[in-house]
């Protein structure tokens, strides 16, 4: 910090390195802000002028990631694993069955998803419950049932909560964890992600789009499922990776 004197006045004069610091502080206090919204079960944040994205022409990020093995229970009692899944272009999703916020909206883009992908006899969705404790497989059974899931091509997954916040965290990158308010109401004991992720037949992460709409911006929702659907046939009709 120094003093410098201009027209009789002394005017401190702070050191660049100061407001590099300070632009660091904010930078970070508005990612963890972003970070927050993005997560299910936490309000969305105010918005007041739309917010801006790709055009529809625009592709959704193809990271190529593998998904990793896995190895849990189906609602069915049956055992379902990563090897089980090659062969299929899938999409995942994050939900607990007792949730109060985003998760059924996110549960009813999965059904408007298996309708519209009605005719691709080789596309799957899988659900992970993050809640595996409490979802047991009657509790998912009678929730997939509500939804008019298809047992054949809409899976329900459950396990132990560690080894499936792993899952989510570590191979589909994306956020869970327990709610730590001090008093949690029933239904939003967990915050986790409301995104779509799409896996292709090798088991690579090929895109992702959130499924809960946007209240204030619906095209922005439609832009980004029409995009995801238009990837997902691509990867379904070819051959090739």
């Amino acid at each position: 910090m120094r003093s410098v004197r201009s027209t009789g006045e002394e005017k401190t004069v702070l050191p660049r390195s100061w407001w590099i610091a300070c632009r660091s502080w904010r930078c970070c206090g508005l990612l963890a802000v972003l970070l927050l919204a993005g997560l299910g079960g936490c309000r969305p944040l105010a918005r007041e002028t739309p917010p801006t994205w790709e055009s529809e022409t625009e592709d959704l990020p193809d990271p190529q990631w593998p998904v990793g093995p896995f190895a849990l229970t189906e609602r069915s009692g049956r055992t379902v694993t990563d090897q089980d899944l090659r062969g299929y272009v899938w999409i995942a999703s994050f939900i607990f069955t007792r949730c109060t916020g985003p998760c059924p909206s996110v549960a009813s883009t999965v059904a408007r998803l298996q309708h519209e992908l009605q005719d691709l006899p080789q596309v799957r969705f899988v659900t992970f419950t993050v809640d595996p404790k409490r979802d047991d497989l009657r509790a998912l059974n009678e929730y997939a049932q509500a939804r008019g899931a298809d047992p054949q091509r809409w899976l329900f997954l459950t396990g132990e909560e560690e080894t499936i916040h792993r899952i989510i965290r570590e191979q589909f990158k994306q956020a869970v964890g327990r709610n730590p308010g001090p008093q949690v109401a029933p239904g939003d004991e967990f915050i986790h992600s409301s995104k779509l992720v799409l896996v292709d037949a090798q088991g690579r992460i090929r895109g992702w789009c959130d499924g809960l709409p946007h209240e204030q911006f619906p095209d922005r929702f439609e832009s980004d499922l029409r995009r995801l659907i238009r990837r997902v046939r691509q990867l379904a009709t070819s051959a090739g990776p």
